[in-house]
């Protein structure tokens, strides 16, 4: 004899199996939406304990100038993740290679080199294969690629709550310094980025940074690294049979090298700088320096010219004061 509990359980797995039957098949035939299932559990990420040990970069489109409505321009970044220090932040057109690079290139020359960095997966940052799917670590873009020479690894975000700190410094710069420009009347972007770099960061980091939990410094001088010629976008050409490089609508010639009868048919790597240069490269030999137009220029005149400084957006062109922010011992 059967007690009554043993029925009755296998009356109510039956009655379960053949509820999620049911449900499974009008799912199918789509007469039942399917449930968003519930994420999993997460927990709050500890900032890291060095300075930096880890570095944040986002762009964030805004109307920053309440009394220009009509310019809308791209607010660039970079907090350090153990203090949240600010160590740049300047208006660009738009979230693009070289404002991202000139970013970099400030804040490397200034502090030294980050353990990491952490962006999202913008165009510039990575390549996605799918949409929303994993980067592909293996062909990297212009950004990656300076990064993986520099030996700074590049973390990529894969939700917004990942990219939190990120988030929630553009909501305060936002409803900060709109309100700060607008006293200030200021309503174009380069005097909006000389009152960034002059008052609102040495402002905003009294404000909200913090010592970091390790007080060892995490950067990486750069030593004899020229971040010139990594800091830039470059690619391989074969010189044409007239001893012409094209490059973006610019033929770079190459003048007659000594030593050589002709350098038709050569794989080169052309590189352009984030001042609008070019130069033309066999290996560690430079075959050519030109400007922005594809006019030859002489090298050594060109960099000591420019001293090593790229150029700022084509929506600003101030000169650049004395930099505030106190540069960390060097440590590592």
């Amino acid at each position: 004899m059967f007690s009554p509990s043993f029925p009755a359980s296998k009356l109510l797995r039956m009655a379960c199996l053949m509820a999620t039957w049911v449900k499974d098949a009008l799912q199918l035939a789509g007469l039942v939406a399917k449930r968003r299932s519930r994420g999993r559990h997460r927990r709050r990420r500890e900032p890291r304990a060095c300075f930096g040990e880890l570095l944040h970069i986002d762009g964030s489109p805004h109307a920053w100038l309440s009394g220009a409505p009509d310019t809308r321009a791209t607010l660039i970044a970079v907090p350090d993740d153990a203090t949240s220090r600010l160590l740049y932040a300047q208006f660009w057109e738009r979230e693009t290679t070289q404002a991202v690079m000139t970013a970099l290139w400030e804040v490397f020359t200034t502090y030294g080199l980050p353990m990491a960095l952490y962006s999202d997966r913008a165009a510039w940052a990575f390549y996605t294969p799918t949409a929303k799917g994993p980067v592909d670590k293996k062909r990297l873009t212009q950004v990656g690629r300076a990064l993986a020479q520099l030996g700074v690894e590049h973390i990529p975000a894969y939700s917004p709550q990942a990219r939190g700190r990120s988030e929630r410094l553009n909501r305060t710069l936002q409803d900060r310094l709109v309100n700060e420009l607008r006293v200030a009347g200021i309503s174009e972007v380069a005097g909006a980025n000389v009152y960034l770099r002059e008052i609102f960061l040495p402002q905003h980091n009294a404000t909200f940074a913090h010592p970091p939990r390790d007080p060892a410094s995490a950067w990486v001088p750069l030593g004899e690294v020229d971040l010139d010629q990594i800091l830039c976008h470059q690619e391989t050409r074969t010189v044409g049979q007239d001893n012409t490089v094209p490059w973006d609508r610019v033929v770079l010639q190459i003048a007659k090298q000594p030593g050589r009868r002709t350098c038709a048919g050569l794989e080169v790597l052309v590189r352009r700088h984030l001042d609008g240069r070019h130069s033309v490269w066999r290996g560690t030999q430079r075959l050519g320096c030109f400007d922005a137009a594809g006019r030859p220029v002489d090298a050594a005149a060109a960099v000591h010219g420019r001293q090593n400084r790229p150029r700022t957006s084509r929506l600003d062109r101030p000169q650049r004061t004395a930099a505030g922010p106190l540069r960390p011992q060097a440590s590592l």
